[in-house]
């Protein structure tokens, strides 16, 4: 299978040569790596640049957007500058942050899972980080959902949800749309990344207050978001988080901003996310 691969890059240039020798390496090697620098005010640029020259399979795209790293809308901006770089013959296409060492047969397994089932759409690792000294898994979603970081989809699935959402809870919006039109979501608990910078490191109030929004543009409704808001909270260990995801919530619904999905959509993922709470708390759903 041939799969494409695009990176947007903000200021990476003390973890991209770690993730491009990383990918370079791979057993299954991409047919194409796009690096999307974006506003970077270090030498990211000029890294990619040195890798590009030495491998013509990877290009570098420069884009520039504004300089306030806001969760969802600037990367899936920058993804987009990249994707238009490219052609369509591809069977799978992957976003990855910059941030990031992969194994060396991650995408050998991710493309064999992808050729047993026709059915998958989408299929991702786990993300995990140092601490003190040792590499532990960065526990921040539930086993099922693959993190933003890592996103490799079939290309038809990938079409079929419209691709990607350039706004907070992009990364939760490609799954459950997924599912809704019948796609697989697969990951592998094998295949453990090396997550080299912390999510959110850079988020300020502003785009707490985002995730919250995010919630309301999924359709979550008020029930479904209060739960969503007290986990991510307690996973974070930040309780006050709950306080301002309710805010962006309550903002955006008494601003009445649009969804990110139709009626249909939204009354769908409301009735998986139920389902899925219920079966937790009745010990059939592992957390």
């Amino acid at each position: 299978m041939v799969y494409y691969i695009v990176i947007p890059a903000h200021n990476e240039s003390a973890f991209i040569s770690l993730t491009l020798d990383s990918l370079i390496t791979q057993t299954m090697l991409p047919s194409r790596i796009v690096v999307v620098d974006d506003n970077s005010t270090d030498n990211t640029a000029e890294i990619v640049k040195g890798y590009s020259q030495k491998y013509p399979f990877i290009t570098l795209v420069n884009s520039l957007s504004d300089p306030v790293h806001l969760p969802g809308s600037k990367v899936i901006r920058a993804f987009e500058k990249g994707y238009a770089t490219l052609d369509e013959d591809y069977d799978v296409i992957v976003k990855l942050d910059a941030d990031l060492i992969l194994p060396e047969n991650y995408f050998e397994k991710i493309l064999a899972a992808f050729e047993i089932d026709a059915k998958i759409g989408m299929a991702g690792g786990f993300a995990y980080i140092e601490k003190n000294g040792e590499w532990i898994l960065e526990n921040l979603t539930d086993k099922d959902h693959i993190r933003g970081a890592f996103k490799a989809y079939r290309k038809e699935c990938f079409l079929q949800i419209g691709k990607l959402k350039p706004a907070m809870g992009w990364d939760t919006v490609d799954e459950l749309l997924s599912k809704f039109y019948g796609w697989k979501v697969v990951t592998d608990e094998s295949l453990k990344v090396k997550h080299l910078k912390p999510t959110g490191a850079n988020y300020n109030k502003a785009a707490r207050y985002k995730q919250g929004e995010a919630f309301y543009s999924l359709g979550y409704g008020f029930i479904i978001t209060a739960i969503a808001s007290a986990k991510l909270a307690v996973m974070k260990k930040k309780p006050s988080l709950f306080i301002d995801y309710m805010m962006g919530f309550l903002k955006a619904k008494s601003a009445r901003k649009p969804l990110l999905v139709t009626k249909e959509q939204a009354k769908f993922i409301r009735g998986y996310r139920l389902a899925k709470m219920k079966g937790k708390l009745s010990g059939k759903v592992k957390i």
